[in-house]
């Protein structure tokens, strides 16, 4: 069997971290209750309690600043007149039914 070796470090996620934040704050202050349960399921109900603050917290995104775009004039279209020397032509109507 080949043995594959370990590879440095473990790229944690952001929440991940958060929770090894949150895990120490929330033993310190509530070292009352860790008499009371019992050290396992005080670790337990830390654990969980981590997890709920940390699924609360978003990721802050650093907004990208928005480019404004110069306005560009449209070009004005100038219609054609016909020439004074050039009669309209004439447009044959249809004959009425009586």
């Amino acid at each position: 069997m080949i043995k594959k070796k370990a590879t440095g470090k473990k790229e944690t996620s952001l929440k991940e971290t958060i929770i090894k934040e949150i895990t120490p704050l929330l033993t310190t202050a509530l070292a009352t209750l860790k008499d009371r349960l019992g050290e396992k399921k005080f670790e337990k109900r830390i654990k969980k309690a981590a997890r709920l603050l940390a699924s609360g917290i978003k990721p802050v995104i650093a907004k990208k600043p928005v480019v404004k775009r110069k306005t560009v004039k449209k070009a004005v279209k100038k219609t054609v007149v016909p020439a004074a020397s050039q009669k309209p032509q004439k447009v044959a109507k249809a004959a009425s039914k009586k």
